[in-house]
Formats: C-alpha cells, sequence, structure tokens
C-alpha cells in the first residue's frame, strides 16, 4: 500500500481543516516545499496536494506553490482542488504532476469526466467525499442524492482507475477512519480506492493493507500522532507492529 502524505495549501501556507470546514482551519508551515521535503526525507516517494482556494473559488491562487513543490523533485504528486476544466488538468500535468484529482465536476458535469478519462487515463483520478453515505460537492458544503457506492461503481465502469475515498465526518478529527467504507469498497473489483480521512493510529494502516492500495495521513503527521516513517514502514514494506 503506498503512502501519501498530504499538503493542503491556503494562500501558499500549508494548513489543515476539520472536516472541511474553512473556519476551523491550523497554519501548520509557511513553507510547503520544505514540508515536502521533509516528508521526501522521511521516505515518501507520494505525495497529495490540494488546493483549498482552488477548491472554494476555482482560482490558481496556489499554482506558483505547486509548481515548486513538483520540483523539488523526487515524489509523485497528485493534485485535487478545483480543478474543473481541461485547461486546468493540461497546467497540472505540463508541471510534471503525476495525476490530477477531480471532485465536484465528477459529479455536476458526467459527461466531462468520462471525456477527460478517455483523453488522460490513470493520470484522472476522481475524489468521492461522502457524508452518511451520500456524495458531498463544492467543498462539502452541498450533500448531494448520490449514493458513493454505486457512484465508485459507476466510476469503474467509466475507466476510472482510482478513487480516492474520504469520509467527511472523519477527516481531521484524529479519532480513526472509516474502516467499514474500505472493506465495502474492496468489493469493486477493478478499481483503485486510496483510503482518506481521519486515519491516525499504526494498526489501522496495518488493517489498511488489505482493504486500500493507498492511504492518504495529513493531521495525525503533522500533529505527530503518527510518525511518517513508521507508517511508511507499517504501509509500504509490511512491516509488523
Amino acid at each position: 500500500m503506498k503512502i501519501f502524505p498530504a499538503i493542503d495549501l491556503r494562500d501558499g501556507k500549508a494548513v489543515r481543516l476539520y472536516q472541511g470546514d474553512y473556519d476551523q482551519m491550523t497554519v501548520y508551515n509557511d513553507d510547503p516545499v520544505s514540508v515536502a521535503r521533509q516528508f521526501k526525507e522521511a521516505g515518501a516517494s507520494n505525495l497529495h496536494v490540494v488546493d483549498l482556494d482552488g477548491a472554494k473559488n476555482g482560482k490558481l491562487v496556489n499554482f506558483d506553490t505547486i509548481k515548486a513543490i513538483v520540483e523539488e523533485g523526487g515524489l509523485f504528486v497528485e493534485v485535487g482542488g478545483g480543478i474543473r476544466d481541461e485547461e486546468r488538468i493540461r497546467q497540472y500535468l505540463d508541471l510534471g504532476v503525476g495525476r490530477v484529482i477531480l471532485g465536484t465536476v465528477a459529479v455536476t458535469n458526467f459527461p466531462f469526466l468520462c471525456e477527460m478519462v478517455g483523453k488522460y487515463g490513470e493520470k484522472i483520478a476522481v475524489g468521492v467525499d461522502a457524508k452518511d453515505g451520500y456524495v458531498a460537492i463544492n467543498g462539502w458544503k452541498t450533500v448531494t442524492d448520490t449514493e458513493s457506492y454505486e457512484f465508485c461503481e459507476k466510476l469503474r465502469d467509466i475507466g476510472v482507475t482510482c478513487v480516492i475515498y474520504t469520509d467527511i465526518s472523519k477527516d481531521g478529527g484524529l479519532q480513526g477512519t472509516n474502516m467499514a467504507a474500505y472493506e465495502r469498497l474492496r468489493t469493486i473489483e477493478g478499481l483503485e480506492i486510496t483510503a482518506s480521512g481521519g486515519i491516525s493510529f499504526l494498526p489501522e494502516i496495518e488493517k489498511l493493507r488489505d482493504l486500500a492500495d493507498s492511504a492518504i495521513l495529513g493531521k495525525a503527521i503533522y500533529t505527530g500522532a503518527l510518525d511518517l516513517k513508521q507508517a511508511i514502514a507499517v504501509g509500504e514494506r509490511g512491516e509488523s507492529l
């Protein structure tokens, strides 16, 4: 299982939100490039980056910061947040981003998603953010009537290879992730699942090895609840606790 430490960007700074609430934001570092470097030094080879400003207003506020992170080198970088047209997709891929994540637009403009998957293949991932089993969009502010597991099956059927599934209620809470969700998602054959939201304990990572292809670690590594080096050892190298 691959481990993706996360950097959430707002105004060029590395921050974390609690359950997606912009009013409950903690700034962890003014220099996200140095954070990426620290992750790399801890043994990370993958990085999950979210442009929170882009997710909120669709503007490329953090483009230069993301560019600098990619140019740091040594990391497979996936980027999400406010990617709603092909121009933005191209901009990120031209930077050297390994994969872009479509969220809201995957729900609101499904034909566009189908077109982009047909054109860019595995370089397109879909972020499925769920609240009480239903897909939430627009920075988690709007809960749709789209059932999240059925939507994941639909994504698989159109050729999406990777889904990043987040249970909003768990995100940023440091209380553990929704393991039952990944047990259910694992039954969808042909779809790579990235577990995201609330992962806080090494035993969880050990269990997720059998349920998910990747795991995103956020607040737990910023607060020290999880040691990234240990998490990589357990998740990627299969070391026992």
